[in-house]
């Protein structure tokens, strides 16, 4: 049972070691991250704009609806501002309902006014006929006065009892 056994040693010279074998501690670093171009705002649009109906309507992520809630946060617009503009269109029906309600008092007072002028003026009339049938001797009606007569002084000024004076 005797063999023979070489023994040998295998070697590297030493330029040739540094080429063969790898030396570095790559496999206990992390690889650096892989550079990602920027994307400019005009880039950004031009995807938006291409992509703009697969883009889903609602939803909590990459939605329309996302995408709306995240741009009104940034610039500050708030619901609060939709309750400011029904406030002041409920300020703007009771400024109304009260311009027509003053304008249906105005109606109804010139209405009344050329009511009372008419009034006024068949007032003056019968005052004027009463004048008259004072002058002539002739009992007043509705009065129940009896005229005594002005004595001929032929005026109707208002003197012989049926004064009033409106």
């Amino acid at each position: 049972m005797s063999q023979k056994v070489f023994l040998g040693k295998s070697g590297f010279e030493k330029r040739a070691y540094g080429n063969t074998i790898d030396t570095s501690f790559s496999q206990l670093i992390l690889p650096p991250p892989p550079v990602v171009e920027e994307t400019t705002v005009e880039e950004f649009f031009t995807l938006y704009n291409t992509l703009f109906y697969e883009i889903p309507a609602e939803g909590s992520i990459n939605s329309h609806t996302f995408l709306i809630e995240r741009s009104s946060d940034y610039i500050g617009f708030t619901e609060e501002k939709d309750e400011d503009i029904q406030v002041l269109l409920d300020e703007i029906t009771q400024l109304r309902e009260e311009l027509l309600s003053t304008q249906q008092e105005v109606q109804n007072l010139q209405i009344s006014g050329s009511l009372d002028f008419q009034l006024q003026s068949q007032f003056q009339n019968d005052l004027s006929s009463l004048e008259i049938q004072d002058n002539t001797g002739i009992t007043a009606a509705g009065t129940g006065a009896v005229s005594g007569g002005s004595g001929g002084s032929g005026g109707s000024g208002g003197s012989g009892g049926s004064g009033g004076g409106y």
